[in-house]
């Protein structure tokens, strides 16, 4: 592993974790705290990609999915309220979302990269977003998927409402999705001047002198 490699670990590491706590807090009707500290997992993904590679990008994915998948199994043995606090959907559907979503990030922005510096960052944090939101919520709330864990009644999550109380009556977790989406949408405009800022800088590390 390059040793240039370790901040953007870190910093992945420490986006999942903290993530993985404030999912626990409630931020108004639709969103958790969680929502506004995960998107920056793209940022990270996208300057390791943009300054490091695809290979080294991947090395960070992987190391975020690893220790995700660390805090579900602590989550998993938690118990709170209404029993644990990370259950086997919501375990999995994170698992799979994070690393499907970043690595499509990696590919996207790869692609991309010959372009205007704001597209592949654009682009790529865009799809990625999306994909994971569309694969978390389904997988970790669908009822089609109870399946996935009889045991765990998902049956609040699909309870039918307006889409963020103003559309027309969907299941609560397509809300939930809609409005983490709109989250990731949001921040992923706000990231590209910080994208540039960190992009530039850690370039300039790199040229010789």
């Amino acid at each position: 592993m390059n040793r240039t490699h370790i901040p953007g670990i870190l910093a992945m590491a420490a986006i999942v974790v903290a993530s993985n706590i404030l999912v626990q807090f409630l931020f108004g009707q639709w969103l958790t705290w969680g929502a506004f500290t995960y998107p920056f997992a793209f940022l990270v993904t996208d300057v390791t990609t943009r300054v490091y590679g695809t290979v080294a990008a991947r090395k960070v994915v992987f190391a975020g999915f690893v220790t995700g998948v660390i805090c579900s199994l602590i989550g998993t043995q938690i118990m709170g309220e209404f029993g644990p606090l990370v259950t086997v959907r919501i375990a999995v559907g994170s698992g799979i979302a994070f690393l499907v979503a970043q690595m499509l990030d990696v590919s996207i922005f790869s692609a991309l990269r010959g372009g205007r510096w704001w597209r592949a960052p654009l682009a790529s944090t865009l799809v990625g977003s999306s994909l994971d939101t569309a694969l978390f919520f389904s997988i970790a709330f669908s009822a089609q998927l109870i399946w996935l864990e009889p045991a765990n009644d998902v049956a609040w999550a699909n309870e039918a409402l307006p889409l963020l109380g103003l559309g027309p009556a969907v299941p609560l977790w397509a809300s939930l999705a809609a409005a983490d989406w709109l989250v990731k949408l949001s921040l992923a405009l706000a990231a590209l001047l910080p994208f540039r800022l960190i992009v530039t800088r850690l370039t300039a590390r790199r040229r010789p002198a």
